[in-house]
């Protein structure tokens, strides 16, 4: 296992060519620690190259997941500039590797290099974070989370007391986004999305959906086990007779 190395400095509207690993399935966002699984040639050549020259890679997500060797413009043109806090190599010849997730970038284009993917990318400013708006929206983000996690069982009661503790709005956004059980392509529409406030506004719109539908499938649980309970009752009477 490789540890962890300080990280190189990130500034807005610096051009900077890095290595790029296409993700299958995921989008993800700036503030999150996540593990990947890679198997592709390409992408842990990119890997160990990062590690070596202690570079951040950027991970940007794939338009067709099922794709094994994506053309550039067959992958979202924002993803997210991130560190490898973690590398291990596993037996089968895949890696293991723990992202820590920590700014928006845009590709201007992609280099001719054939070892692994390469391009010349553009770190990307939230703006408006400090909007009235911005806060207000956060605070329905943060009440609406808290409907979100109770009703939804796989997501851990602890989150929502670190999201509660969240007083920077962009990474409050982001948070809750990466937590949601929405599309792909609403995700990478989130991560597009530059205005802290729009942000927020996208995750509450996705996250009233999700409550809706949740609620809705809790009423159709509830109905089924009383019927199921009538009939187990009935039958049970049945058998007394």
């Amino acid at each position: 296992m490789t540890a962890s190395k300080p990280r190189p400095t990130i500034v807005a509207g610096e051009s900077n060519a890095y290595p790029v690993l296409p993700l299958r399935d995921i989008v993800v966002f700036p503030h999150m620690i996540v593990p990947l699984f890679v198997g592709r040639e390409k992408s842990i050549r990119a890997l160990e190259d990062v590690m070596k020259n202690d570079a951040l890679i950027l991970l940007a997500t794939q338009k067709n997941a099922s794709d094994d060797d994506p053309a550039p413009d067959s992958i979202y043109e924002i993803g997210t500039l991130a560190s490898v806090l973690q590398l291990l190599k596993l037996p089968d010849g895949t890696v293991k590797v723990l992202v820590e997730g920590l700014e928006r970038a845009r590709v201007e284009k992609y280099s001719d290099r054939e070892d692994y993917y390469e391009a010349t990318a553009v770190a990307l400013a939230d703006t408006d974070a400090g909007s009235v708006e911005a806060e207000a929206l956060g605070r329905s983000v943060v009440s609406d989370f808290e409907s979100y996690v109770k009703l939804n069982k796989k997501i851990s009661a602890e989150v929502v007391g670190v999201v509660q503790q969240i007083t920077d709005y962009a990474k409050l956004a982001d948070t809750v986004a990466s937590h949601l059980a929405v599309k792909i392509s609403d995700r990478q529409g989130i991560l597009e999305t530059l205005s802290v406030s729009q942000r927020l506004e996208k995750v509450l719109g996705l996250m009233e959906s999700e409550i809706s539908v949740l609620q809705v499938e809790k009423k159709i649980r509830s109905r089924v086990k009383r019927q199921m309970e009538k009939t187990q009752r009935e039958y049970y009477l049945n058998e007394q007779m």
